[in-house]
């Protein structure tokens, strides 16, 4: 039995370069839960234990119905209150804004198979089975971002606003307005990969023009 994998069939949503680029995407559908404050803290780290219980309880599901598929990259988008943080640029918020006040909405992307009977199903599998409680908070989520800027970020997380700043000016000199919440696709394991081998791509949807 072949496994699905995502991001061999769909290299557009998990490629990127080192240098900005514009990516058109389609609708896709995950699992996500939503949180707030230091991703190097308990709370984050007890969020993807619940993503990932339940992202592997589904996958189990279907590898018993012949239709087994691989677990996608952990993602995440990233929110602060901009009343409270006001006059921040794509790579000033991630120094000026404190950690304890970022909110987040992790991601882990289904294939288009899975239904959303199928991750109430886990859900409860997770809590009753595993005694993953977080698991409650998980829920179905769905995102068109459309059209992008992105770039491949390599180092660690604190390295980031670097290839933030490029991607600011890149969206700057084409007069691109920010149109949506920054976008983190994580392609190495930060749990286990030493920082300065990190693999991230950084993504800015692009506002819709009127001029």
């Amino acid at each position: 039995m072949e496994k699905l994998d995502l991001t061999k069939i769909d290299r557009t949503y998990y490629t990127a370069k080192s240098s900005p680029h514009i990516v058109e995407l389609k609708s896709a559908q995950y699992i996500s839960i939503l949180g707030k404050g230091d991703p190097s803290g308990d709370l984050f780290a007890k969020d993807i234990k619940a993503l990932y219980t339940t992202a592997y309880i589904i996958k189990f599901q279907f590898k018993e119905k012949q239709k087994d598929f691989v677990v996608s990259k952990l993602e995440g988008l990233w929110w602060f209150d901009e009343e409270a943080f006001p006059n921040q640029t794509i790579e000033s918020s991630s120094v000026n804004v404190p950690r304890s006040e970022w909110e987040y909405r992790l991601l882990i992307r289904l294939p288009n198979f899975v239904s959303k009977e199928d991750i109430e199903n886990a859900k409860l599998a997770a809590i009753e089975k595993k005694k993953v409680e977080k698991a409650k908070a998980i829920e179905f989520f769905e995102l068109n971002e459309g059209r992008c800027v992105q770039i491949l970020h390599v180092g660690p997380f604190s390295t980031e606003p670097e290839s933030l700043k490029i991607i600011s000016e890149f969206m700057n000199e084409h007069d691109f307005k920010k149109g949506g919440l920054h976008h983190e696709i994580y392609l190495s394991d930060f749990r286990k990969t030493a920082p300065e081998k990190l693999k991230t791509i950084l993504r800015e949807p692009i506002g819709k023009s009127f001029s």
